[in-house]
């Protein structure tokens, strides 16, 4: 199987389907990474963001390594600004993607995230993804990221409402393990973008369907 994670930031693909990458990488699985924004330059002005971008780079590039992705793809789009991007252009970059790898699994974000990039980049994998004859995409799922999704103003119509679990008893501590690679986008307890927080919802989740630790996403198309 070949999947296919697109995400806005780095840091994003290790939040919401960290252990998931895990498991399908110890299952043989071939995964590739893709983020779409820079994730930097909405920062202070006054910092260096070349730097800041060549540390956030080598972070994801630390974290692919601890959960076995096989490549990883960087794009520059504005951070939180890709709402200034035609969407067709973002788009187009995934569907360059999805002809690239023929991935038969796609995760991405949740299409009601707090954050604009999390959302733009929901449309661009769902027109990138559209089901046409001939397409290898048969399963889209979309996770949830601690500090956004459930950021988002509080609306029946615009929850995070799981659908969609994997067990990620066996590799949660890596999932931890590639977070630590991300410690300067890290926040201390109580924060959600905390190791603790994060093991907290993976156990709550996993508590939900019956399991040690799971993750938990938005079943978007699947099929079979």
């Amino acid at each position: 199987m070949t999947v296919l994670v697109v995400a806005a930031h780095p840091d994003d693909e290790t939040l919401g389907c960290g252990g998931a990458i895990a498991r399908h990488t110890d299952a043989g699985d071939t995964v590739i990474v893709m983020f779409l924004a820079d994730g930097v330059t909405s920062r202070d002005p006054d910092a260096d963001h070349a730097a800041e971008l060549a540390r956030r780079r080598q972070a994801a590039e630390a974290a692919a390594r601890i959960l076995g992705v096989a490549d990883l793809a960087f794009g520059d789009l504005p951070d939180n600004r890709m709402d200034t991007v035609p969407l067709l252009e973002i788009a187009q970059a995934v569907e360059l993607a999805v002809a690239s790898y023929a991935p038969t699994t796609v995760y991405t974000h949740h299409r009601h995230d707090l954050n604009v990039d999390h959302r733009r980049t929901h449309e661009a994998v769902m027109t990138a993804c559209r089901p046409q004859p001939g397409s290898t995409v048969a399963t889209i799922l979309a996770f949830e990221t601690p500090s956004s999704t459930e950021w988002r103003t509080a609306d029946p119509t615009s929850a995070f409402a799981p659908t969609w679990y994997v067990d990620i008893g066996a590799t949660l501590d890596r999932k931890i393990l590639a977070l630590e690679a991300y410690a300067e986008e890290m926040r201390p307890w109580p924060h959600p973008r905390s190791t603790q927080a994060v093991r907290h919802l993976a156990h709550w989740r996993g508590s939900t369907v019956g399991r040690e630790a799971a993750e938990a996403f938005v079943l978007t198309r699947h099929v079979s």
